[in-house]
């Protein structure tokens, strides 16, 4: 079965999610997540990507980036790809891949999705229960984005750089998107979307999307927004999604 094409755009962020063979654990300690982060600052420099967010879960990675070329993001991921698994094969002495397939990738519709595709992504040490709050988590981008610690990597996006007007107002407001609870109905949306490798947004977005990269993506209607219980199941308690 051939390929579906992915929809590529340089200068429109996109949600990355990329996922351990069988969802089986890609990190397994310390070291591993700092090197992953090594590669990943790497990459982004080096194939001109801006990371506005991200969190490595115990087996599997969300990303936010923009690329500022079309093809940026296939190269970064194949880049990391390539030197994490070479890193971990050497480390723990073994060998085969360590990622389930390709990576999935959603177009997002800044203006509507990108603050709460932000926080679906800091958000999933939470979901999982991990811990109560994402500051206590050290391998995600909250940090950064809601407490202002210095990053020399992270970039900022122009909608999160208008929440203030310096660092400190920025890092205030964007802690208080994360006081009410992501709306479940959201949380749908942003997983359907990378589920289907879809973009994310309304529907004069996604035509537009269709039109510009001459792919179409169909995404069944939902139904109402399923309850809490399928986000435990498809979080698998400790791993988030």
């Amino acid at each position: 079965m051939p390929r579906r094409p992915r929809m590529k755009l340089s200068g429109m962020p996109q949600h990355i999610v990329q996922r351990g063979i069988n969802r089986e654990p890609c990190f397994f300690a310390e070291e591993d997540y700092q090197c992953y982060l090594h590669w990943l600052w790497k990459s982004a420099a080096d194939w001109r990507c801006d990371i506005h967010a991200y969190v490595l879960m115990t087996n599997h990675v969300h990303l936010l980036m923009t690329p500022r070329d079309e093809n940026a993001i296939a190269k970064l991921m194949q880049s990391i790809g390539r030197r994490y698994v070479q890193y971990i094969n050497h480390q723990y002495k073994c060998t085969g891949t360590l990622w389930e397939g390709r990576y999935k990738s959603s177009l997002i519709q800044a203006e509507d999705y990108l603050l709460a595709c932000m926080r679906y992504i800091e958000l999933n040490p939470v979901r999982a229960g991990i811990v109560e709050d994402p500051v206590h988590y050290p391998w995600s981008s909250y940090r950064t984005n809601g407490h202002g610690k210095p990053s020399e990597h992270l970039i900022q996006h122009p909608l999160y750089h208008a929440l203030g007007k310096n660092e400190e107002e920025r890092a205030a407001d964007y802690r208080k998107l994360f006081r009410p609870q992501l709306e479940e109905e959201a949380i749908a949306d942003i997983r359907q979307a990378i589920n289907q490798s879809a973009p994310l947004g309304n529907d004069r977005f996604k035509d537009k999307v269709s039109v510009m990269t001459g792919v179409r993506r169909t995404l069944p209607k939902r139904g109402r927004p399923v309850r809490e219980k399928s986000v435990g199941s498809e979080e698998q308690i400790e791993f988030g999604f």
